[in-house]
């Protein structure tokens, strides 16, 4: 039988530090909670806004898959590898930090908040080759559909990382079911309602609620309202 945890958005982590209002789901910086370490490999998931003009400096990483998914504004990165790149609604940006890597972000727009979504993920293999990539996804390629946006495999669809983990975003209609099966036995999936209301597996979700789902090999999605879902398959990792 299925086993699962459920976040609910309220009980999250929360520094706002003026310039930065952010949300943890899992401990991180200065919210610590023993029962919210990590879901498998995911290890991070920060909600974050930043103000016009503001942002991180350069900063180190090494032996973690970095993700961001920009929401809403334009998110700027620059690292030691020579990238330097703007980061919009519809994109999914992935760093390998391997040997390790240094970065900063800031917010594109002097007047604009830029909102987005930083998660990590454990990696399989330690001290790769650092490198970078980043894709951008049309809306109306996730209507009422799934649509694979990141993975394991660099010639399968979206950004991958090095993990056996794939992401799947969806702009579903309210009314709209639909079924996830997971590409890996062994693996689970944390649901990040985005927007909206959904019912995953007869667990009612609303808007940044959370959701770890494991020893499952599917999952029943249905759309109570407009929404917008993010999955995120992952090893549990024992």
């Amino acid at each position: 039988m299925a086993r699962s945890v459920l976040h609910p958005a309220a009980t999250r982590g929360h520094a706002n530090h003026g310039w930065l209002n952010s949300y943890h789901t899992f401990s991180f910086a200065g919210y610590y909670e023993p029962q919210r370490m990590h879901f498998g490999a995911l290890r991070v998931l920060n909600d974050d806004t930043v103000a016009g003009g503001m942002g991180f400096g350069r900063h180190p990483h090494d032996n973690m898959e970095i993700v961001s998914i920009a929401l809403a504004g334009a998110l700027e990165h620059q690292d030691n590898m020579g990238n330097k790149a703007v980061i919009r609604p519809g994109d999914v940006q992935v760093m390998s930090a391997g040997t390790g890597v240094a970065h900063s972000e800031k917010n594109h727009s002097a007047g604009e908040e830029v909102q987005f979504l930083q998660i990590w993920v454990i990696p399989n293999k330690r001290n790769v080759a650092p490198r970078y990539d980043q894709q951008t996804f049309r809306a109306e390629d996730q209507h009422n559909r799934l649509q694979q946006v990141l993975s394991p495999n660099a010639d399968d669809e979206g950004v991958w990382l090095h993990q056996d983990a794939w992401f799947h975003l969806g702009q579903l209609d309210a009314g709209f079911g639909t079924e996830y099966q997971l590409k890996k036995a062994g693996n689970g999936v944390y649901a990040f309602v985005l927007e909206g209301d959904v019912t995953i597996n007869g667990q009612a979700l609303h808007r940044r609620d959370g959701l770890g789902i494991w020893e499952t090999d599917k999952l029943a999605i249905r759309a109570d309202s407009a929404a917008r879902l993010l999955l995120m398959e992952v090893p549990m990792l024992g």
